[in-house]
């Protein structure tokens, strides 16, 4: 009797132990499951722009510091042909100066305060140069370069072309260069001169009905299909995957804008504010 009993006692503690152990293991897996993480790629729109004076060394170096992947800048030409780094195609929003960009030479444009309207604790921050930018953060994070309204710059294409290469940087996988713009034209021409660096297409609100004929155009030249994060919907989302383009929505200003992003799918989001783009769990498909 006694062994009979304990041959009973034995089966139920197998038992047990095998009931825990699948359960145990089914639990880890599920953890792993939702432990997933998505490395979505945090770009600095103009710097740390949310921190910094836009598109100064200030905030380039801010958006570095805050272990940003990319810092995006925006690339204009001055009067004698000079390439240098600032949004607006005029002055007069960031800048002590009035008029346009293009009408000033580098020498004049130098002298100008680009820090003073954000915050007096960066008075006298320069405009930069797009050398200057290149040749100090190039291997420390990467660049986003966006050609600024390249239409009123005839040849800017060219120069930033001659840029990278004097510095090696056209060579696949030696630095972390992208070239986006949102006119497409000056795309595919920079795609010719630079055809190993990625390129991207901008897309503002008027493209939210774009069509698969129009998504197989731009992935001829493009890799990124960067738009207005206005216009995203998972259909969109998908629909730009399925014809072998990267995503990097602009320009979020808060978590919320950024959480929706994540929810969406997308590979990259364009940011004032790094701090806003973490590893979040995969979406669910």
């Amino acid at each position: 009797m006694k062994r009979l009993f304990s041959t009973f006692i034995m089966a139920i503690s197998f038992t047990v132990l095998f009931s825990v152990s699948a359960f145990a293991a089914e639990g880890e897996g599920e953890l792993t499951s939702m432990g997933k993480q998505k490395e979505v790629v945090n770009v600095a729109h103009r710097g740390a722009s949310g921190h910094a004076p836009e598109n100064t060394m200030a905030a380039f170096q801010k958006g570095f510091e805050m272990k940003a992947d990319y810092i995006e800048i925006d690339v204009q030409m001055s009067k004698d042909g000079e390439l240098v780094i600032l949004h607006d195609t005029t002055l007069d929003r960031t800048t002590d100066g009035t008029g346009w960009v293009g009408n000033y030479t580098l020498e004049e444009l130098k002298q100008l305060d680009a820090g003073s309207w954000f915050s007096e604790e960066f008075a006298g921050e320069p405009i930069p140069t797009f050398e200057e930018v290149i040749d100090e953060f190039r291997g420390k994070v990467g660049i986003l370069i966006e050609l600024k309204s390249p239409e009123l710059y005839p040849g800017i294409e060219g120069k930033v072309a001659e840029a990278l290469k004097e510095r090696n940087m056209d060579i696949p996988d030696n630095n972390k260069i992208i070239i986006q713009s949102f006119n497409h034209e000056s795309m595919k021409l920079s795609k010719e001169l630079l055809p190993e660096i990625p390129h991207g297409v901008l897309l503002g609100a008027n493209w939210a009905n774009v069509t698969d004929e129009q998504l197989a155009e731009f992935a001829v030249y493009a890799d990124y299909f960067n738009p207005t994060m206005t216009i995203l919907s998972p259909e969109l989302v998908d629909r730009v995957h399925a014809a072998g383009m990267d995503i990097w929505a602009y320009t979020v200003r808060t978590q919320e804008q950024a959480d929706r992003l994540f929810e969406l799918g997308v590979d990259g989001i364009i940011t004032d504010f790094p701090e806003y783009v973490y590893p979040h769990p995969v979406k669910n498909n």
